[in-house]
């Protein structure tokens, strides 16, 4: 919704003082300057990018007219669910947490918090690891190796469609500019026509700048950058996941534990001790 508001405000701030100068908008309506622009950015994505890249792309984008899913909530269900599987194998032993590891899907823990059990990339990472736990080969120092090592990785991953686009969006200028030098050129080769008509000429050319000029900066640039938010914040819900198991291993008890998870959230989502203590306290009662 966010996306939608922002480009209303650009277009109505760019167009309408526009008409206020008292411009005409049908100067600006070139469709062949827009085909040559949209074109050369489409050839150059192509271009630029392997088969990986431009399906990673073409994936996230629909999720960014969506708001963020990463709020308060959702950190919370997640700290729950980690003081849950932990409390469970300081309690019954980390054998006992095989069944729900093996099945999450199935698993009761799982079930109650149902916004953790729809990001596989959560529950992969989650799981993976307490089985690590489970299997008792690896120490601390190990795993928080391994972790830091994945969490890199999904974060380049998950970087890759925001340079895609950031990459494009910094051509699109550029493009405008080829699409202004073609109008220009069309222009000179009618230099013979009277100056109203190449005054047309020449200002259909410079439509092509402006084009570009706005489509880098005003939408694709932006959307590059929501990208790089989006996975710094599903970033930060592995670095809670790490920091919490790490505290366990280290021997601090599950409600210590998921207290270490619980600082490295960003202080805009991150719950207060005792809103994460009640939260707890509810699902624990269920």
């Amino acid at each position: 919704m966010l996306v939608f508001i922002g480009y209303i405000v650009t277009l109505v701030s760019v167009f309408g003082g526009y008409l206020l100068e008292g411009g005409h908008l049908g100067a600006l309506v070139q469709p062949v300057e827009l085909l040559m622009i949209g074109g050369a950015g489409l050839g150059a994505f192509i271009v630029g990018n392997n088969a990986k890249a431009i399906k990673a792309t073409l994936k996230a984008l629909p999720g960014l007219l969506r708001g963020s899913r990463y709020n308060k909530s959702l950190y919370m269900e997640l700290m729950a669910l980690l003081y849950m599987l932990l409390a469970k194998a300081r309690k019954d032993g980390m054998l006992a947490l095989e069944t729900d590891i093996d099945g999450p899907a199935d698993s009761p823990l799982f079930m109650q918090h149902p916004k953790i059990l729809k990001d596989h990339h959560i529950v992969e990472f989650l799981t993976d690891y307490l089985r690590l736990m489970i299997s008792g080969n690896m120490n601390a120092f190990e795993i928080e190796s391994l972790m830091d090592e994945e969490i890199e990785t999904h974060h380049q991953e998950g970087n890759v469609p925001a340079g895609c686009l950031h990459k494009l969006g910094d051509a699109m200028p550029a493009f405008g500019i080829v699409a202004a030098v073609m109008g220009v050129v069309h222009t000179m080769a009618n230099a013979g026509l009277p100056p109203q008509e190449l005054g047309a000429l020449i200002a259909q050319a410079l439509v092509g700048t402006f084009l570009g000029i706005l489509l880098s900066y005003a939408f694709i640039g932006p959307l590059a950058t929501l990208l790089e938010q989006r996975v710094n914040e599903s970033t930060k819900m592995l670095q809670c996941i790490k920091v919490t198991i790490l505290a366990n291993l280290n021997g601090y008890a599950p409600a210590l534990a998921v207290e270490f998870g619980r600082k490295v959230l960003f202080s805009t989502e991150r719950p207060s001790f005792v809103e994460l203590e009640e939260h707890v306290r509810s699902v624990r009662a269920k």
